[in-house]
């Protein structure tokens, strides 16, 4: 699967966001290392505690359907009134950066940010997160 298919899953994914209270809508799209696409978006509640970004979405998905080896994700993301020529990059929260320490390679991973198809920056989650807490750690 390419960089401009993956971004597409993204904004399908953006579309079942629930945000009603900070109306900014977030689309994410995991892929494994074996091609399959794992979708989230992001769901608030009222007492905001505990809503869900949409990484963290896709990867609980992924993770829960026994898949532990991850290539890419791909994120968009904008308030609910914005065009979609008119999207600017959004990194993944800091609570989002350490499920994906969690899970992928530091420097292998890819975290695609997308304005559109054509559009995007690409990190690993080492340049997102350095000196991420790891379970080395606990060793």
């Amino acid at each position: 699967m390419n960089y401009s298919e993956l971004i597409k899953e993204a904004f399908v994914a953006r579309k079942s966001s629930y945000a009603p209270y900070s109306h900014f809508h977030v689309g994410a799209a995991l892929l494994t290392s074996d091609g399959k696409v794992y979708r989230g978006c992001n769901i608030e509640s009222a007492s905001h505690t505990p809503s869900c970004c949409a990484e963290r979405t896709a990867f609980f998905k992924a993770v829960s359907s026994d898949e532990r080896n991850f290539k890419a994700i791909a994120i968009v993301a904008a308030a609910a009134d914005t065009p979609e020529d008119e999207y600017e990059y959004t990194a993944p929260c800091g609570v989002c950066r350490q499920i994906m320490a969690e899970f992928c390679d530091l420097d292998d991973f890819e975290v695609i940010l997308a304005k559109n198809e054509e559009e995007y920056k690409i990190y690993s989650v080492n340049e997102l997160l350095p000196l991420s807490f790891t379970g080395k750690d606990m060793e």
